[in-house]
């Protein structure tokens, strides 16, 4: 018996030796061979690197009224294997996070990942408040939360920002570059458990600069209030206008109907488009207010006066269609003036079989059409012109009379401002300056002579003069001029045109003899009404309106 107790304590004793020697070989393999890989992974889990998000610029009205602005705010994430008591923890968190406690605590509760994302954009005070808890393993990562102060205003032209602080629409995505500035880094320390023990930042970050546009505050907001009883009266797919000083080119003001919540986007009418900035983006036929164009060609090509008289028949045969004026009328006799004034669908064919295909296409592309206007907001759409070597038999009886074509609301608005700016055109502008350095006037080149265009802005004064189409729009006391547009749709199941979706519009401006002010309106589908004169004209004499004294414009 005592030599078996002996050889089994000799046993135990052999056994201790291996396995003190074992630990003494492991330890000296981690102490020699592996200690500079180990020393940077124990450095990386107590160091952590934290992008810093620079202050994204501001976008200001002209008059230095904030419309976008970024806050301080942050995100709150998790590591849950180090928060030693999940319930209590999430019943603490929940109510400062504004969700439901069961779901905190299943972010808490996972053991699958190292990082969960609790909240996302939190404000400062909701992330004092939680810093104050002392939870262990939350993590506080500071962030820039976007915001638009007046909510409404200008939203689809301001366009959003993504939860990883990058423009994703409107000028937020046409000027990112210059808005976002660059990131800094912050090196974050921590203890055993998570907490921070050292904060320094090692590379600063370098704030956005900020953006100052053409528009008016005011006036968008009285022009978005305009859209929007249109909005109610007619319940249209769609409605936009546009504010313009024709002598700059500057936009004073962009609406567009439905009004979306800048702060709220995803609460928008997805089947009206309504976050698309319609200015821009929607492209349509322009029916009359194309006429003015077909007139400016056939003067400038000397080919007509505003005293030349054309006898018009009931209706003219184009290829395999008649085409009628809007109004039932027997053969009259009329000047180029008043074919102008009452809108004429024969006499402006009449025009265009004048000038031809050749010459009619030349001018359309040389006041823009067919061509982005170089505004500074992405996602401008070209609308669609033919060549005329694609013209079918037809197209010299509807392109005249602006169907057949597609344009853009800006587009239209710009080429109305060459005709009130002596001849001259000029690339809209939206954006004033940058970082307090102004943005340099695009020099305009002219399209039409200056006395071409005087004759055509007197000749569309007598839209709203008595027997014009928009007489209802005049206002007394003010020298105003414009012309209106009522245009079918094309048809996309039957093809043709449709009978019942039209586009009213109306593009105006004044003083006559000097525009300074130039207002355009399109209402895309209006119920109960089709009519320019009766649709778009009144918005556009509510506009000017206000607009007039407002800027403290002369009305003659």
């Amino acid at each position: 018996m005592p030599g078996l107790l002996d050889r089994r304590i000799s046993l135990l004793f052999a056994g201790f030796l291996a396995l003190l020697l074992f630990g003494a070989l492991r330890a000296g393999y981690l102490g020699v061979f592996r200690a500079p890989s180990l020393q940077r992974a124990a450095v990386t889990q107590q160091t952590q690197r934290v992008d810093l998000p620079a202050p994204r610029g501001t976008i200001e009205d002209r008059r230095g009224k904030i419309l976008a602005v970024s806050e301080s705010a942050a995100d709150i994430a998790v590591t849950p294997y180090l928060v030693k008591r999940p319930v209590p923890a999430a019943a603490r968190l929940a109510p400062i996070l504004g969700v439901p406690e069961a779901q905190v605590l299943k972010a808490l509760a996972r053991r699958d990942t190292g990082f969960v994302y609790l909240g996302r954009e939190v404000s400062s005070a909701q992330a004092a408040r939680i810093e104050r808890l002392r939870v262990d393993g939350i993590q506080i990562i500071p962030r820039e939360k976007r915001e638009y102060p007046n909510s409404f205003l200008a939203s689809q032209l301001l366009g959003t920002v993504g939860t990883d602080g990058n423009g994703l629409a409107g000028l937020e995505y046409g000027m990112d570059r210059v808005l976002r500035g660059r990131d800094g880094i912050r090196s974050v320390v921590n203890d055993a458990i998570g907490q921070p023990i050292q904060i320094r930042d090692t590379e600063p970050a370098a704030p956005g600069l900020p953006v100052r546009l053409t528009l008016d505050a005011t006036l968008q907001d009285r022009t978005e209030q305009v859209l929007q009883g249109i909005g109610e009266t007619y319940r249209p797919k769609g409605a936009t206008a546009i504010v313009m000083d024709p002598r700059t080119g500057a936009v004073l003001a962009l609406a567009n109907w439905p009004r979306v919540d800048a702060n709220d986007p995803s609460a928008a009418p997805a089947a009206l488009h309504a976050a698309q900035d319609r200015a821009i983006s929607f492209t349509y036929e322009p029916g009359s207010t194309f006429k003015a164009f077909t007139v400016a060609g056939a003067l400038e090509q000397g080919l007509v006066t505003p005293q030349t008289r054309f006898d018009l028949p009931v209706g003219i045969r184009i290829a395999d269609r008649t085409i009628h004026d809007a109004e039932t009328r027997g053969p009259e006799r009329r000047t180029v003036a008043q074919i102008l004034a009452q809108s004429s669908n024969v006499g402006a064919i009449e025009i265009g079989q004048r000038l031809g295909a050749a010459r009619f296409d030349y001018w359309t592309r040389r006041f823009g059409f067919g061509s982005r206007t170089g505004v500074q907001i992405p996602g401008e759409e070209r609308g669609i012109i033919l060549r005329h070597q694609q013209y079918s038999g037809s197209s010299m009886g509807n392109l005249p009379i602006g169907q057949g074509e597609s344009v853009t609301p800006l587009q239209m608005a710009t080429a109305y401002s060459a005709i009130a700016n002596g001849g001259v055109l000029r690339p809209p502008r939206i954006v004033d300056s940058i970082g307090g350095r102004r943005v340099p006037l695009a020099r305009g080149h002219r399209v039409i002579d200056a006395s071409t265009a005087a004759s055509l802005r007197r000749m569309l004064e007598g839209v709203l003069a008595p027997g014009g189409t928009a007489r209802e729009a005049a206002i007394p006391g003010y020298a105003l001029a414009g012309k209106t547009g009522t245009a079918n749709k094309p048809d996309p199941i039957h093809g043709g045109y449709s009978t019942s979706a039209y586009v009213a519009s109306f593009m105006g401006f004044a003083p006559v003899k000097r525009p300074k002010l130039l207002v355009s309106v399109v209402v895309d589908e209006p119920q109960g009404a089709i009519y320019g004169g009766v649709v778009a004209a009144p918005a556009f004499q509510q506009i000017v309106a206000f607009a007039m004294p407002y800027l403290e414009l002369s009305p003659r």
